[in-house]
């Protein structure tokens, strides 16, 4: 976006698009364990996700994040990749916890071992279970990765610690 002297925005619409795009982001959420009330807790109003852009949804069919958090066995798997399918274009899926992003400690015949095995993963939260500030950096990692993508670059994943102890939020 390019501003003038006098005042006037000139950009494209396909500038346009991806910024509203990058910025609200709705997301239906897929919560299969404990990892899905820390989600919840994201969206009340100490952490504030609308703040991000973030609306939760009820519909895949009026969404374009999709959010598996918690452990996801075989009978629940044709279900979550309905899901998926139902999204309009573009997608993306963020992958919340460690049963979600790899089996977690449940190295079953009837648990799934990674999401990433029936749909495809933009961002991993690492965690037992994350904390809300955690699926608030993963949603701002998946915002620089859909900018990086508007823009041609090439989007590196950078391995961040996110710290598991919950720190008050000032006032």
């Amino acid at each position: 976006m390019a501003m003038t002297n006098s005042g006037i925005i000139l950009t494209t619409v396909e500038e346009v698009l991806s910024w509203g795009r990058r910025n609200s982001l709705w997301p239906v959420s897929v919560g299969l364990a404990c990892c899905a009330i820390e989600m919840m807790h994201t969206a009340a109003s100490r952490f504030d996700t609308d703040r991000l852009g973030i609306v939760f949804r009820g519909s895949p069919r009026q969404s374009d994040v999709l959010i598996v958090a918690g452990t996801v066995v075989n009978k629940v798997a044709p279900m979550l990749r309905l899901i998926y399918e139902q999204m309009p274009d573009p997608k993306w899926v963020i992958s919340m916890g460690g049963c979600a992003s790899a089996g977690g400690p449940f190295p079953t015949y009837s648990t799934l071992q990674g999401v990433d095995r029936i749909i495809p993963v933009d961002v991993y939260i690492p965690g037992c279970p994350p904390t809300p500030q955690a699926l608030l950096w993963g949603i701002l990692e998946l915002q620089k990765k859909i900018k990086a993508k508007k823009e041609g670059k090439e989007f590196i994943e950078i391995p961040v610690k996110v710290s598991q102890e919950s720190k008050p939020i000032s006032k």
